[in-house]
């Protein structure tokens, strides 16, 4: 069975800035006007929003029973472990922490689009949003993870 990663792409720079969809990077020097000046500049953009790998051991719950039981019962769960929620589609997911002794970051995707992201308590924390995929993984590990960033499953 090949590996899977999940995977996750900044839309920000690496200062923490943004680059919003149609806009240049640039300050007006004739870098990013489009003259072509600006070729090292946006490859420097470009390389700065590279895949950085969330988790490398990552689990998928597909079945109903897999979904259901989440990670209730476990002691823990490793650093770079990810269980993947996949759905059918879009809709508002739920997730609780019964029988989860432990915090975990979650994100709420859509078309691998993070909509939502949440730190969940230990045993009450609660959690949903609209999402087609549902991501689980240790507290603390989706912290450079922001809403409209990219989250994908890869081999």
């Amino acid at each position: 069975m090949p590996s899977v990663r999940l995977v996750h792409r900044s839309e920000r720079l690496e200062d923490g800035s943004g680059v919003e969809e149609g806009s240049e990077i640039g300050d007006g020097s004739g870098v990013g006007d489009g003259s072509g000046a600006d070729d090292a500049t946006e490859a420097t953009a470009d390389a700065d929003r590279e895949p950085t790998v969330l988790a490398a051991d990552v689990e998928v719950a597909r079945s109903t029973l897999e979904q259901g039981r989440g990670l209730m019962f476990r002691r823990s769960v490793p650093d770079g472990y990810a269980l993947v929620f996949p759905f059918d589609g879009a809709d508002t997911q739920w997730l609780h922490m019964l029988f989860v002794p432990f915090a975990i970051d979650a994100l709420w995707l859509v078309d691998g689009e993070v909509r939502k992201r949440k730190r969940l308590a230990p045993f009450v924390g609660l959690g949903r949003g609209r999402a087609d995929t549902v991501v689980e993984l240790p507290a603390g590990a989706a912290d450079g993870v922001s809403v409209g960033d990219e989250v994908r499953l890869v081999e």
